[in-house]
């Protein structure tokens, strides 16, 4: 046995001692591991997105870009219900060190690869370690924490979300514009990045994340992790390509048959195994954790849908870099991060949470009505105003949620209780973007036609055309183009926008009017799911907040049943017989006959 090791236990045991109860230190220390794991997640989330163009250019396969996102996503998803119940089987922290361990083996290979495809399936690999760094830090905060000092110290986490959602497309652009780093090309650092971050977490939790664990002996549910994977993968898979391959299609058919059939079989499986299930059933005959699972849905939809949406609006609208999109996100981190500050300290001063899923939902209402009477020639303050609306939403309503759901079940259910409610708003948020960016393009060769027919439209574009400065300046050739052949202007922007990049604005305006317009009709999407959860929000019973933590609350059951166990051995070392010559008094003695 390693010093680490004899010292880890030592300290697992002066927990255990203290009933529970860590210290102040105790606690930052964790937190600084927990956060270092999530910052990991939470920046390959953005890191990559700004880069893929370079890379797909680089291994020539623009074309599969798409399947490196969905096998990401894929394997993340499913990944969160496992690590939730395989920590409330063996503990939080083997399961956390091997999360850690997937996604850097996982960084490190997508860094070296020669290939689109096999991008995709290391890209599959680190999915499979990132569903354990975005689900387990909860988790194991809720394990050390009371329910109504939680929120208090998740404001921390959200602001880690916040930070890497804002230096993650910085440092995207960064690496993936320099031609070579250290003799490796630039764009492989983007994964390459995560090796000395994920060493120092991994040090970090290794060296202070000890959490007393008593193992219960269960069955693992193999059936439930065989048909969650049935059930999800066609489904995230025609969530992500129903456009390309058409919503009608053969294989989008095949791929609700298959899902819808896996679902069935996910929820005979959970029935049958009772408590040792995947995501148990009877979690779900609690109404707090039922109404907070489905309003994290809707949540997940919108805010998922508003954070992969606006960066595009500001690029193709606005101009800006990708780098500089992320920069003018900050509104919303602001919002999330003041909220969620805010929240989390009435919520540990007052014990009470109730009101912020109301807040928080109407504050997003409020923003995506603002998006609402978004227009191209708006300046950029109007879209930072409603970014700022959704960010103080979302900051009430992540934390406050996930509280709820942890607070509504045992102990020994949290993991797999707070798993599940990542789960289910990552679903709501691949059907978000799946939803949204559905209707974004279906409506853009409407709109864009309906920008065309304006007169004023109609005026600026005869005023360039007439103009011989712009017929020979080079980067207005592809627009004109297009509007030589009106029959690809539909199409317009399903590929490469670049061609707006630098154009005269006479000449761009139906395009960015079109695509402007066609936003529009997704922020009322938007707008209408968070109205549905503003209005549920109200039927979500706020149980009172537990006063001790999991660690807490465990070590005290486990002294009533030692206690228990004393008083029933005591009582049956004592037998009826020799009870009754103890406690009777003496009979007087009978007289000689």
């Amino acid at each position: 046995m390693t010093r680490v090791e004899s010292k880890g236990k030592q300290q697992a045991r002066a927990i255990a001692d203290a009933g529970g109860v860590m210290t102040h230190r105790q606690i930052l220390f964790v937190i600084f591991g927990l956060m270092a794991g999530m910052f990991l997640s939470a920046l390959d989330q953005t890191i990559v997105g700004t880069s893929m163009r370079t890379i797909a250019d680089d291994l020539d396969g623009l074309a599969l870009q798409a399947w490196v996102t969905t096998a990401y996503l894929i394997t993340s998803t499913i990944a969160t219900p496992i690590y939730g119940k395989l920590s409330d089987i063996f503990g939080r922290r083997p399961l956390f060190i091997i999360a850690i361990v997937i996604f850097l083996i996982g960084s490190v290979a997508a860094g070296f690869a020669d290939s689109m495809y096999q991008l995709a399936i290391f890209r599959a690999l680190q999915g499979l370690g990132a569903g354990g760094l975005m689900a387990l830090p909860l988790a194991i905060m809720g394990d050390i924490l009371a329910p109504r000092e939680r929120a208090k110290y998740q404001g921390y986490f959200l602001a880690v979300f916040g930070i890497s959602s804002v230096i993650g497309p910085l440092i995207g652009g960064l690496l993936a514009g320099t031609p070579e780093i250290l003799f490796v090309t630039g764009w492989r650092w983007v994964f390459l990045i995560n090796l000395p971050i994920g060493l120092v977490a991994l040090a970090i939790v290794m060296r202070f994340l000890h959490i007393p664990h008593t193992r219960h002996a269960v069955r693992i549910d193999w059936w439930g992790a065989a048909t969650v994977v049935i059930a999800l993968v066609p489904l995230l898979l025609v969530a992500e390509k129903g456009r390309e391959w058409g919503w009608d299609s053969t294989p989008a058919i095949l791929s609700y048959v298959i899902g819808g059939l896996g679902i069935a079989a996910f929820i005979l499986s959970e029935k049958l195994m009772g408590d040792d299930a995947l995501i148990p059933l009877k979690l779900f005959k609690n109404a707090t954790f039922r109404m907070a699972t489905i309003i994290g849905v809707l949540v997940g939809f919108g805010m998922f849908g508003a954070m992969m949406t606006i960066p595009l609006y500001l690029q193709l609208v606005e101009g800006a870099t990708p780098t500089e999109s992320g920069f003018l996100m900050l509104p919303m981190i602001l919002g999330l991060m003041i909220s969620s500050i805010v929240s989390g300290q009435l919520i540990a001063r007052t014990g009470k949470y109730g009101m912020f899923p109301k807040t928080g939902t109407a504050f997003m209402v409020i923003g995506f009505f603002w998006l609402t009477f978004l227009t191209a020639d708006k300046p950029l303050i109007w879209i930072m105003i409603g970014m700022f609306f959704i960010g103080l939403g979302l900051g009430q309503l992540m934390q406050t949620l996930t509280i709820a759901s942890q607070n509504a079940v045992g102990p020994r259910d949290i993991g797999v209780a707070t798993s599940s409610s990542t789960f289910f708003r990552q679903i709501g948020g691949t059907l978000g973007v799946a939803v949204l960016f559905s209707v974004l393009f279906s409506r853009i060769p409407e709109t864009i036609a309906a920008a065309f027919s304006s007169k004023s439209v109609q005026d600026g574009i005869a005023a360039a055309t007439a103009d011989p400065e712009v017929l020979s300046d080079s980067s207005n050739t592809q627009i004109l183009g297009l509007l030589q052949d009106p029959s690809g202007l539909g199409s317009a922007l399903d590929g490469d926008t670049s061609f707006l990049n630098g154009s005269d604005p006479r000449l761009a305006a139906p395009f960015l009017e079109g695509f402007s317009n066609a936003t529009v009709t997704i922020y009322w999407v938007a707008l209408i799911v968070v109205v549905v959860a503003f209005i549920l929000s109200f039927f979500l019973k706020a149980t009172p907040l537990r006063a001790k933590s999991a660690l807490q609350e465990n070590a005290d059951n486990e002294a009533a049943l030692l206690a228990q166990n004393a008083a029933d051995t005591a009582g049956a070392l004592v037998t009826p017989g020799a009870a009754a010559d103890v406690d009777a008094p003496d009979a007087p003695d009978k007289p000689a006959n």
